[in-house]
């Protein structure tokens, strides 16, 4: 699958999550919309890919090993990932988020 200009290979998406305990892994944020002319808050050339990421029970890393995570994954698409749980999120915008992400894998 690609999106905006950013290829999302699946076999190697599918193949990092069952290694890494991932019950789900979604894009939110800037990739998910196209940047316009007047400059709004699309995805640009020079933008991170956001991710959400859900792991299963008794499989969450620690900080390290989600550090490694989120370079593996930017390796896999080619760009720069900014790797997040749900509580990473501000309670403000997380239901926003998670309501508006889109779904990579699930287990």
């Amino acid at each position: 699958m690609t999106i905006n200009g950013v290829h999302f290979p699946e076999n190697a998406i599918r193949a990092f999550c069952l290694g890494n305990g991932v019950a789900r892994l979604s894009l939110f944020g800037s990739i998910l919309r196209e940047a316009t002319p007047e400059g709004g808050y699309g995805f640009r050339p020079t933008s991170d890919v956001d991710m959400l990421i859900e792991f299963l029970p008794g499989r969450t890393p620690g900080l390290m090993a989600l550090s490694a995570m989120q370079i593996e994954l930017s390796g896999i698409v080619g760009r720069q990932v900014d790797l997040r749980t749900t509580d990473d999120l501000s309670r403000q915008f997380r239901d926003e988020v998670v309501r508006g992400a889109r779904m990579l894998h699930a287990a």
